[in-house]
């Protein structure tokens, strides 16, 4: 019978796995995000993969995704309105949450 240290342990591994994987999803969303964004402001090839990591830091301002979406929403101005970047927001989410839940099989 596993012991209440043993169950303790587990719980803390499965917390800082999800932790991570989490963090890896708003990475590959912000990234995600950055190219979709870059392609609006007619950037290509390495312009593009610039902007997509200049998105990727603008994540580390503060907690939460408001730091993301001040960025995108700034640099788009009216190329794009809340609403749909809101909505791409969390449709990247879900494909970035996919893509990393293939590459773990």
């Amino acid at each position: 019978m596993p012991s209440l240290k043993d169950r303790e342990n587990a719980f803390e591994n499965k917390f800082a796995h999800d932790a991570e994987m989490q963090f890896k999803a708003d990475a590959r969303r912000n990234r995600l995000l950055g190219l979709w964004a870059a392609e609006l402001l007619g950037k290509t090839g390495e312009a593009a993969a610039d902007y997509a990591r200049e998105v990727v830091k603008s994540d580390f301002e503060e907690a939460g995704h408001e730091d993301v979406y001040r960025k995108v929403s700034g640099d788009l101005g009216d190329k794009t309105d809340e609403t749909t970047l809101r909505a791409k927001m969390a449709e990247l989410m879900a494909q970035a949450k996919a893509q990393i839940a293939q590459e773990a099989d």
